[in-house]
């Protein structure tokens, strides 16, 4: 599968890769000179990526992925502003991706300094001070809720990242109500290098009950 056209040929083939990954087998396809000159005039991903831009999370490399196949999109804490927003809607509108993942990640800094803020008051200088605040209202959610695993604040923060990109883009809830493609929202473990499946907009039955993404 080169060219994946739908919603559930992407999900597995980013799926197949992550597999590959973590089995340490890795192909490393579209890598070479001859991908390099193919993609040059043009590109056509089959996956957008919003990830956090952590440097263990590169998605390229847990999913196994060469020159063209992922439009990625990275922020810390996978927040999200104009700009990201206009990126995704670019991957899905302009490109045609088929597939939206927001990638969020165990032991994520983003995370840990929003619980530190709610919890003792811990505050940060800068602009980081708005990466904080944007992730928050996840942090506020999950304690809510009576969540306190740190795999709980990640995937209540990766649920709110999804909810909030469908309910800000218009571009990206559209294509998702017509069947043009479809939200995933995964997280990721670095220590064993699996992406798990957290929430999902639009996905068929068979792509849900892939026992890979529980």
């Amino acid at each position: 599968m080169t060219d994946p056209q739908t919603v559930r040929d992407a999900f597995d083939l980013l799926l197949a890769g992550n597999r590959r990954f973590v089995a340490g087998v890795p192909e490393h396809p579209n890598q070479d000179a001859a991908r390099r000159s193919e993609v040059a005039p043009g590109q056509n991903p089959f996956a957008v990526v919003f990830g956090c831009s952590d440097s263990r999370l590169a998605a390229e490399v847990i999913f196994d992925r060469g020159l063209g196949d992922l439009f990625v999109v990275r922020t810390a804490g996978h927040v999200m502003g104009p700009e990201v927003l206009g990126s995704v809607e670019y991957g899905v509108d302009v490109l045609g991706c088929p597939l939206v993942v927001v990638l969020g990640h165990d032991s994520c800094g983003a995370v840990a300094a929003a619980r530190a803020a709610v919890t003792d008051g811990t505050s940060v200088r800068g602009f980081v001070r708005d990466v904080v605040e944007r992730v928050t209202p996840s942090v506020l959610a999950a304690q809510a809720a009576g969540r306190t695993r740190d795999a709980d604040f990640i995937a209540e923060h990766v649920r709110h990242t999804v909810d909030l990109l469908l309910e800000r883009s218009g571009v990206v809830a559209d294509a998702v109500a017509a069947g043009r493609a479809a939200v995933a929202g995964l997280s990721y473990r670095l220590a064993e290098g699996t992406a798990h499946l957290v929430t999902e907009r639009g996905l068929t039955a068979q792509v849900r009950n892939n026992p890979w993404v529980p």
